[in-house]
């Protein structure tokens, strides 16, 4: 059975095109209280694993031990656009763990703003590792090496002291055996886990679950401190991660990945979500994620204009002419409202 019908283009009045995909919604009990698709179907989280990605080095006490900032923190967590400022974010990381751009091996690649990739190529730069959209997270992984005396030229070996505290934490938070991942590289070379979207969703759930362990719990408050106080670290200008969170945050996170996919955490209701779009374009799963944000309740509808077109919006040509509409089906998501 395929997986419903999430977002929906018109051209006029006729239903040209549309994305399916997969909803899940659980508490922190790891219970299902919302569903749409295939829950169990398994894909990987991508960037939306870098909240998790950034605990082992929080957890033995790097934050601390290098003095890294609640902006440098939420670069770590962040598939940033290649602003200025996140470049220099990371380049401070790197300087704090007293080593260079040239540990970073993500691999260069332009930056996602248009005007940062206009400005290195008007400079006539070539683009850099740094300005990655992961090489804040690859500064986190280098920074706990170094906490740990662990070697940084192989720090993206799946077998390495890094990688693998980083699947033994995701395993724990995902609650899902490590087994059961299957490994490959993500777009920045770092080792990647496949893990069934109902799982996805039990980890963001778990970022803000009251009964962790004290050290974990920590952890989870430091990540979702940083990014509510800095979202624009955690993806930039004209991103929805950084619009929503400058509205919704710390009520509620979120966090990107490729492929489709959108994680979210409620904190104060202790919700995990996970997004998942079947043919992999970014664009829907924005929309998903603010129709369930406005059926929330949490926020009132002038809070949540600016964010409204993510959802819902009017498709335009050349000539600026209205041609049809760009919405999310919310149809599936009637029950959300009322568990709340």
């Amino acid at each position: 059975m395929s997986n419903p019908i999430l977002v929906e283009i018109y051209r006029g009045s006729v239903l040209e095109s549309f994305h399916r995909g997969v909803v899940c919604i659980v508490n922190h009990n790891a219970e299902v209280i919302l569903q749409a698709g295939d829950i169990q179907q398994i894909c990987y989280p991508r960037s939306a694993m870098k909240l998790l990605q950034a605990l082992p080095l929080i957890e033995r006490g790097g934050v601390e031990h290098f003095k890294l900032s609640n902006a440098e923190l939420a670069v770590i967590c962040g598939s940033h656009n290649g602003e200025s400022f996140h470049v220099a974010a990371v380049d401070s990381i790197l300087a704090k763990i007293g080593l260079t751009r040239n540990a970073l091996l993500c691999g260069p690649q332009f930056p996602t703003s248009r005007a940062a990739s206009n400005n290195l190529i008007k400079a006539g730069l070539k683009p850099e590792a740094i300005h990655n959209n992961c090489s804040g997270k690859h500064a986190g992984m280098l920074a706990t090496c170094v906490l740990n005396g662990w070697s940084t030229h192989d720090y993206l070996n799946a077998n390495h002291p890094l990688q693998q505290a980083i699947l033994n934490v995701c395993s724990e938070m995902y609650q899902y055996p490590k087994t059961k991942m299957t490994t490959a590289l993500d777009g920045c070379s770092a080792p990647i886990y496949a893990v069934p979207v109902y799982n996805q969703a039990v980890g963001y759930a778990n970022l803000v679950n009251p009964r962790l362990p004290e050290q974990r719990k920590n952890a989870c408050n430091k990540i979702i401190q940083a990014i509510s106080q800095h979202p624009e670290m955690v993806a930039g200008t004209a991103r929805y991660c950084s619009d929503m969170m400058k509205i919704t945050a710390p009520e509620v996170i979120g966090k990107t990945g490729a492929e489709g996919i959108f994680c979210m955490a409620f904190t104060n209701i202790q919700l995990g979500v996970c997004i998942k779009i079947d043919d992999g374009k970014m664009d829907p799963q924005y929309g998903v994620a603010q129709a369930i944000i406005e059926a929330s309740g949490l926020f009132s509808t002038s809070q949540l204009q600016t964010l409204h077109a993510y959802a819902e919006r009017p498709i335009a040509n050349f000539n600026k002419w209205e041609t049809g509409t760009y919405q999310t089906n919310r149809e599936w998501l009637e029950p959300f409202s009322r568990l709340l």
